[in-house]
């Protein structure tokens, strides 16, 4: 694995917007995976949608050759860390976002998302800049 993604990316592929889908394409066999928190993100935009029954199949087939990672013990010690050194920069940033970004530390891959002037704020964090 070396790539994360981001709920934008995903959803983006999942809008079908051409950026987005060519570089992950491209990007597949590098190794992608995406956080347990994700997973939820886009579990709610299935609920929310008009067909979730068609929602959660397409949601299924691009989850296919990704890997999801969940939370451990490690990565809390990383969020507990960031968010305490980003609270006392007066900087913090949201929760969930803070746990895929210490998932991506603690697996040491690149993030792939659109929200950078959140993430960038997260010590360390390797961040995909342009699709």
């Amino acid at each position: 694995m070396k790539y994360l993604l981001d709920t934008s990316w995903a959803i983006h592929y999942l809008r079908g917007e051409e950026r987005v889908v060519k570089k992950l394409l491209s990007l597949r066999e590098e190794g992608l995976a995406t956080s347990i928190i994700t997973l939820a993100e886009l579990y709610e935009g299935v609920f929310r949608s008009i067909n979730p029954v068609l929602a959660e199949e397409a949601l299924k087939d691009f989850l296919m050759g990704i890997s999801i990672l969940g939370i451990d013990e490690e990565v809390c010690k990383i969020f507990g860390r960031e968010r305490a050194r980003l609270r006392k920069l007066g900087k913090p940033i949201g929760d969930l976002d803070l746990l895929i970004a210490s998932t991506c530390l603690r697996y040491d891959l690149t993030l792939l998302s659109d929200n950078i002037k959140e993430f960038e704020r997260v010590e360390n964090l390797k961040i995909f800049k342009g699709a």
